[in-house]
């Protein structure tokens, strides 16, 4: 338990990380299926999906992954304490699935073969919101 706040605070900041990348990722499909029919721009824009995507979300999401299951490792009693947990890593694993489809999604775009529009996107991209709103009541208010 000598290191459980470390990797308690490890495990905040990856989940910051990951969740700026679940935010913004669909924003930049937006801009791609708005503007696909303009080559140089949907390039450039793919460059970044593809950077955000493998250079900050998977990192982020396999550390938040790691660290919150060393956290149960170290305090399985967790498990004791209320459904509260139980509903928090649910919420969590609809985010990596959230995760998944954004990268299925980006492999579409980039191939030219994604029919989903900017408007679909925009509402897409309210899913990380509304689970990381749960996530955060059910950490810190715990109510059940």
């Amino acid at each position: 338990m000598e290191y459980y706040s470390w990797i308690l605070a490890f495990h905040v900041m990856s989940f910051i990380s990951w969740m700026a990348m679940l935010f913004y990722l669909p924003r930049l499909y937006v801009y791609h299926s708005e503007h696909a029919a303009n080559k140089g721009f949907t390039e450039v824009v793919a460059i970044q999906e593809d950077k955000l995507y493998h250079f900050i979300g998977v990192p982020a999401m396999w550390a938040t992954i790691l660290s919150g299951g060393a956290m149960i490792a170290l305090n399985p009693g967790l498990f004791q304490s209320g459904g509260w947990l139980h509903a928090k890593l649910t919420a969590a694993l609809l985010l990596i699935i959230y995760h998944i489809t954004l990268g299925r999604l980006k492999k579409r775009l980039q191939a030219g073969s994604c029919s989903k529009s900017g408007k679909f996107f925009r509402m897409y991209n309210e899913v990380p919101t509304l689970l990381m709103i749960f996530i955060v009541i059910m950490v810190v208010v715990k109510p059940f």
